[in-house]
């Protein structure tokens, strides 16, 4: 029983090695993306889990990845995590009680002033 416990999480994982470098750079990018989004106050109970300190972060680390990996993976897979970012970025400056100047917002200084 236990034998087959091993093999089918064995059969379920795979080896670092084996995956390619646009998945890993899209999942990274994918997670980033996704815990800004309840931080930005996107998620079910945003009177709790609203945290725009936390969402300029990680939208920033976001806005880096997506930077700095857009030449190294495909042009569809830039451009769709491009407009989630930008996304992000507007829903930010929506939820800010007083928002950043225009080229100061999360992310800003990777991709240029977002309005």
């Amino acid at each position: 029983m236990q034998a087959d416990t091993e093999q089918t999480v064995a059969d379920a994982t795979r080896d670092i090695a084996e995956v390619p470098a646009v998945e890993v750079i899209t999942t990274a990018a994918v997670h980033l993306m996704s815990a800004a989004a309840v931080k930005v106050g996107l998620a079910d109970d945003p009177e709790s889990q609203t945290d725009l300190d936390e969402a300029r972060k990680l939208i920033n680390a976001l806005a880096g990845l997506i930077t700095a990996g857009a030449p190294e993976i495909s042009d569809m897979h830039a451009r769709s995590l491009r407009d989630g970012l930008r996304s992000l970025q507007l829903a930010f400056r929506e939820a800010s009680t007083i928002p950043d100047e225009l080229g100061k917002g999360p992310g800003e200084k990777w991709t240029g002033p977002v309005s």
